[in-house]
């Protein structure tokens, strides 16, 4: 895969909690100049976002984030706002106080509530795998195919590591055919998102891929 398809499987990320509209604008230009799958950011900034992207570029942003444990009428709150606010994709992060007590049921129903707000528009579910057992991770799989999420992801990037080769190989294992995987946090080289992608992700949640291009020019 050449970069530039690499690129196209970029969320290209600014969560930083400084982050002023200033930089979102440039990370906006930047996804529309080299057509990454989207950017990602604060909620806050999704309706000058939406209004200024005009549709070239994705506008994703992410609920109950960085820690998951928020009500689930409150991240469906969050959810629906940003969905108005003109949001195309939303990372949701689990209750994981949920999977360490092993209410399932809890989780699915969250995520697939969440989904059914999002219709259409693109959900991904944020496990943040650092903190999970191996069987944790196997179950978190088969409870986001069975809620109908559109996606997997391994992290927020706020925890204590990312992506890992051996996250992903669980996920390609043990998700469903029409769940796809996002690897996101600490993925800092070309070299990376491309062992990501060939182990079977489809989207890289990263702030570096594009910086590395442009300064590869």
């Amino acid at each position: 895969m050449n970069v530039k398809e690499m690129l196209h499987h970029v969320d290209h990320t600014l969560l930083a909690q400084t982050a002023t509209w200033e930089q979102i604008k440039a990370i906006i230009d930047d996804g529309i100049k080299y057509e990454t799958a989207s950017v990602c950011i604060p909620p806050s900034f999704v309706r000058q976002a939406a209004d200024y992207a005009q549709g070239r570029v994705k506008i994703c942003t992410v609920i109950g984030f960085p820690n998951g444990y928020n009500t689930t009428p409150i991240k469906a709150f969050e959810t629906s706002e940003a969905l108005q606010n003109g949001a195309d994709e939303i990372d949701m992060v689990i209750n994981l106080g949920w999977v360490k007590e092993g209410l399932w049921k809890d989780v699915e129903r969250e995520i697939a509530s969440l989904k059914q707000l999002c219709g259409d528009r693109v959900l991904k579910v944020i496990i943040e795998t650092c903190l999970l057992t191996d069987e944790e991770k196997i179950r978190m799989c088969e409870i986001v195919t069975e809620a109908g999420a559109d996606y997997i992801k391994t992290s927020t990037g706020f925890s204590t590591s990312g992506a890992t080769p051996h996250d992903i190989e669980i996920f390609a294992k043990h998700v469903g055919p029409k769940v796809k995987i996002k690897a996101a946090g600490g993925i800092s080289s070309l070299e990376d998102g491309q062992m990501f992608l060939d182990m079977g992700a489809d989207r890289l949640g990263t702030s570096k891929i594009v910086k590395i291009v442009k300064e590869q020019q």
